[in-house]
C-alpha cells in the first residue's frame, strides 16, 4: 500500500468475475494533504480491471493495476467527476502503484478509446433514475 491507498483492498467473490467490497476502500487524488479522497463503500460491486477476455493472457483482471482500477470503476459508476478526469485519476493511480510506463499507457489509451461505451451506458441508467447502486457487469 501507498499513502494514497491507505487501506487494503478487501473483496469477496460473489459470482463469476463479480466481487463485492468487504470494507470501504480509499484513494487520495493528487497530494494526500489536499483531502481529495475517493471512498468506495463497502458493498460496491466490481469486475476488477475491466479487461476484455481476449486480452487476459497479457492483462488479467486481477493484475498489479487492480488497485488503480477500483476508483476508476467506482467513478464510472457514480459519474461524480467527468470521464476525462476519471481516466486521468486512473493513470495517476497506475503510476502510484508502480505499473510500468508501457502498461500504464496501454491501459490509459484503452479507457480513453473504449471507455465511452460503459460511461454512456451508465449515464443513460442514471438519467433513467436507476435505483441500483452497485455495478453488476
Amino acid at each position: 500500500m501507498t499513502p494514497k491507498f491507505p487501506k487494503p483492498l478487501v473483496l469477496k467473490k460473489i459470482g463469476d468475475m463479480l466481487w463485492e467490497f468487504y470494507e470501504d476502500f480509499w484513494y487520495y487524488v493528487g497530494d494526500v494533504s489536499n483531502d481529495d479522497l475517493i471512498v468506495i463503500p463497502k458493498g460496491f460491486h466490481t469486475d476488477l480491471a475491466s479487461v476484455p477476455r481476449l486480452f487476459w493472457s497479457f492483462f488479467p483482471p486481477d493484475g498489479k493495476y487492480t488497485y488503480a482500477a477500483m476508483p476508476h470503476d467506482y467513478l464510472y459508476w457514480t459519474q461524480t467527476r467527468s470521464r476525462v478526469e476519471t481516466d486521468k485519476i486512473f493513470l495517476e493511480a497506475l503510476k502510484e502503484i508502480g505499473v510500468g510506463l508501457g502498461t500504464r499507457l496501454i491501459m490509459y489509451r484503452a479507457v480513453r478509446i473504449f471507455g465511452w461505451l460503459p460511461w454512456n451506458k451508465r449515464a443513460k441508467e442514471l438519467k433513467g433514475d436507476d435505483d441500483d447502486q452497485n455495478k453488476s457487469d
